[in-house]
C-alpha cells in the first residue's frame, strides 16, 4: 500500500509492505488504546480524538520519523494510516508542529482535504473503515505576535499581558480551577515548545515564544500559571 507524504512542497512516496500491515495490527491497536487516554493537540486536550484526530496525531508522528530517517517506524505510521483511512492517497504534514493542520487526501472524487468531506464518520471509532471525517474543532486560535520584550519574562509578561478583564476577587479552589482553564499546557510546536494563555480582554489566545527545551517551557508555565492564579484573587 502506498502513502504519500507531503512536506514543504516535496513529496515522499511510502511503499507499505503487507507484512507490515498485517503484523502491525497489535502495535496499531496498543496506539488506538494510548490515545483513548486523550492527547495534546497543539494548545488543546483532546479527552477522547476521534479517527481524523487520531490520524492527524500519528501523521505528527510520522513527520518526526521521516526527519530523523526512522524508515521502520515510518512505515508503522504509515501503515496505522493507511489501515484507519483505506481509501487515503496522501498526507500534508504541517512542518510547523501543528496537529490539527496536518491534511489527508483521498483517491478519486475524494480529493479534497478531509477535514471538508462528511462530519457524520468524525464520530466514529477509530477501527471504523469509512473514509470520511471532520476536521477537529481547534477551539482556540493562537496570537503569534504574543510574546516578551527585550530581555523580559516571557511566562511573566504573557500572563501580565492578559489580566485586563480578569474576573476578580476568586477564593483559592475557585482562581486555581480558572487558571487551569486560562493556561495551557506546554505542547510541542516543530523541534521547540510553547504555552498559550487566555486573553479575557480580546477572548482569545495568545502564544508564549518558542522555547528551545520542554524544561524551560514548563518553569515558565509555572510562572505563568502562579502570576494568573494571584491575579484572580485580587479583588
Amino acid at each position: 500500500m502506498i502513502l504519500k507524504a507531503i512536506i514543504d512542497e516535496q513529496v515522499y512516496t511510502l511503499n507499505v509492505p503487507d507484512p507490515v500491515i498485517e503484523r502491525g495490527g497489535d502495535f496499531f491497536a496498543q496506539l488506538d488504546r494510548d490515545l483513548d487516554q486523550g492527547w495534546q493537540m497543539s494548545r488543546e486536550w483532546v479527552e477522547s480524538p476521534n479517527r481524523l484526530q487520531r490520524c492527524q496525531i500519528i501523521a505528527d508522528k510520522l513527520l518526526t520519523a521521516l526527519e530523523k530517517e526512522n524508515e521502520k517506524l515510518g512505515m508503522l505510521m504509515a501503515g496505522y494510516i493507511l489501515t484507519r483511512l483505506p481509501e487515503v492517497e496522501s498526507v500534508e504534514l504541517d512542518v510547523q508542529g501543528e496537529v490539527q493542520n496536518n491534511h489527508f487526501r483521498f483517491k478519486e472524487t475524494a480529493s479534497q482535504p478531509l477535514g471538508q468531506l462528511s462530519t457524520q464518520a468524525a464520530s466514529e471509532p477509530a477501527a471504523s473503515v469509512a473514509t470520511s471525517a471532520t476536521a477537529p474543532d481547534s477551539g482556540h486560535s493562537g496570537d503569534s505576535d504574543s510574546g516578551s520584550g527585550p530581555g523580559g519574562d516571557p511566562g511573566h509578561d504573557q500572563a501580565e499581558h492578559n489580566q485586563a478583564g480578569l474576573p476578580a476577587g476568586l477564593d483559592k479552589m475557585q482562581a486555581l480551577a480558572q487558571a487551569g482553564q486560562d493556561v495551557t499546557q506546554v505542547f510541542k510546536v516543530g523541534k521547540a515548545y510553547r504555552f498559550s494563555v487566555f486573553d479575557h480582554a480580546s477572548g482569545g489566545w495568545r502564544d508564549s515564544p518558542l522555547i528551545a527545551t520542554e524544561a524551560e517551557a514548563e518553569r515558565l508555565r509555572q510562572e505563568a500559571f502562579k502570576a494568573r492564579y494571584d491575579a484572580l484573587q485580587r479583588g
